[in-house]
């Protein structure tokens, strides 16, 4: 590939050529690859057609947990989640030992406790990590997917931006079945409150258990804001908000 100079960047394809922009700057190749009908059929990629099937299984289960949880990590997520996301799929796609190759999938490699370790703690917005949030420890109850957090000082166990003056905390209880493809979602009650040296009881409970089978999953959301006359702003567009699987079981 080729990088575009000058002050107008071309966007597109002009003959053989394409023009396009990534973070590296504008960019230009030659067309060029395999013909895709001789993919699909030619023996001499099948396992290219393995590698691709998989491939899309393993982002299939990725864009599972991101839209089981879109309500909450929609500000507190950060550009690079899918692709972070998708290597923990692929890595539990390849703990799937009993399917043949090209069939491997996450809804088999999850059963593996090893699996499960790899998705606990993921961060969506790896800019604002959970941990280095809040340092008040809480408790889960996996049977009713209620977060407890006791005793919490804003002002003293956050870690919050500057200019924030008011905090939202809330959970989500998701069930996600990868091998049917489908996910039910519970959300908490949310707390909201000001960011001072007051000691406040924060309980989080989804309304009731989602239903289905499946992996259960368990999220933690803490969202900052700035209140100006009564009203509470988000900052940065949700830079410093964090959000992450606290528990998988």
């Amino acid at each position: 590939m080729a990088r575009q100079k000058g002050i107008i960047k071309i966007q597109g394809k002009i003959g053989e050529l394409s023009f396009y922009t990534t973070k590296d700057g504008s960019l230009v190749r030659e067309k060029g690859g395999i013909d895709a009908k001789r993919i699909a059929s030619d023996p001499a990629f099948k396992r290219t057609r393995e590698n691709g099937a998989e491939f899309g299984s393993s982002a299939s289960a990725g864009k599972l947990i991101r839209d089981a949880f879109r309500p909450l990590i929609h500000h507190a997520s950060d550009r690079r989640v899918t692709a972070r996301m998708m290597k923990i799929m692929t890595d539990i796609k390849n703990m799937d030992t009993v399917s043949a190759r090209g069939s491997r999938n996450v809804g088999v490699g999850i059963t593996n406790p090893l699996a499960m370790n790899l998705l606990k703690g993921f961060n969506f917005n790896i800019q604002s990590v959970l941990v280095s949030v809040m340092y008040k420890p809480f408790t889960v109850d996996t049977a009713t997917g209620e977060i407890s957090i006791l005793e919490l000082s804003p002002i003293n166990d956050l870690s919050y931006p500057e200019g924030a003056t008011h905090m939202t905390i809330q959970s989500a209880w998701a069930k996600i079945d990868f091998v049917a493809r489908e996910k039910s979602v519970e959300i908490s009650n949310e707390y909201n409150g000001p960011i001072d040296a007051n000691t406040v009881d924060v309980l989080l409970t989804p309304s009731a258990a989602p239903t289905g089978t499946g992996t259960n999953f368990l999220l933690l959301m803490i969202e900052f804001f700035q209140e100006v006359n009564g009203v509470q702003y988000t900052l940065n567009n949700g830079a410093f908000n964090a959000a992450s699987i606290i528990d998988v079981y």
